[in-house]
């Protein structure tokens, strides 16, 4: 005959999780990725988004230029220029990661996937997404020349 060993039911858990937290910013908040690293993933990200932004297609709304007086205040750099140079330093990020490294950078930093599911989706194991994210951002900060 078995004995039957009665075990207390386990407690219910919630956690509570922050949709807007980016994947990168969860690592960062859990020391996984050093203050460089996190910061070589913000500027990536922010190229990423600022070459991805359509052109302006409304009216301007800004001062017009004065006749006669001081010079008005020197224009901001035309929207469809700011993003062919966002376009051209995400592009030379990404050739300074490399090959191997660059696709996880991408799917982590600026497609905001998690890490388990970018691991998943490269057929990569478990945990080996971290060490690889982590030597890409590396380069990535040498690139932008952070310190």
């Amino acid at each position: 005959m078995q004995d039957r060993v009665e075990r207390p039911m386990a407690r219910a858990r919630s956690v509570t999780v922050n949709l807007a937290e980016s994947p990168l910013a969860w690592l960062r908040a859990r020391g996984h990725v050093d203050a460089r690293q996190y910061e070589a993933g913000e500027r990536l990200r922010g190229d990423y988004e600022t070459a991805s932004l359509g052109p302006r297609v409304t009216m301007r709304w800004g001062p017009a230029p004065r006749e006669g007086g001081r010079r008005a205040a020197p224009e901001p750099m035309d929207p469809t220029m700011a993003q062919i140079a966002a376009k051209r330093r995400f592009d030379a990020a990404i050739a300074a990661a490399g090959g191997g490294l660059s696709d996880i950078l991408w799917r982590v930093v600026c497609a905001g996937e998690g890490l388990s599911a970018a691991e998943k989706e490269l057929g990569w194991p478990a945990r080996a997404g971290k060490l690889v994210l982590c030597l890409a951002l590396d380069r990535v900060a040498d690139h932008y020349r952070l310190s």
